[in-house]
């Protein structure tokens, strides 16, 4: 009867313990270059992420320094150039919250359009 208890109770741990993984995502748009006319010509897609770990909360970087860093490796994958410019800048979260919370992961991943003007 104990072995049956116990099995149990370390099914149900390792149960509970899985099903405490979640997720919540989150994201907005921002201002950007104005595509008003048809004087433009789509170049590409391009994607930046950063991210920081937090256990009870502590640790990581704020919501700011995670954005500016997936920006600034946006940037450097794909730098513009002449007569370029960067529209539909999208910045989106990802928080996924593992063992009841205790570990906090933050994925920011900032994504944009590049476009080139005609002269």
């Amino acid at each position: 009867m104990t072995k049956l208890i116990f099995r149990l109770s370390f099914i149900s741990l390792i149960a509970v313990a899985l099903a405490s993984c979640t997720a919540s995502h989150s994201g907005y748009m921002q201002s950007s270059a104005s595509l008003s006319s048809a004087n433009f010509s789509y170049v590409t897609n391009v994607r930046g992420e950063s991210s920081a770990t937090y256990v009870f909360g502590i640790g990581g970087l704020n919501k700011e320094t995670l954005v500016d860093d997936a920006q600034k490796r946006m940037i450097l994958s794909s730098p513009l150039r002449k007569n370029q410019a960067i529209a539909n800048l999208t910045v989106n979260f990802k928080k996924t919250y593992i063992y009841f919370g205790v570990i906090t992961i933050v994925k920011c991943v900032v994504t944009a359009d590049i476009v080139e003007f005609e002269e």
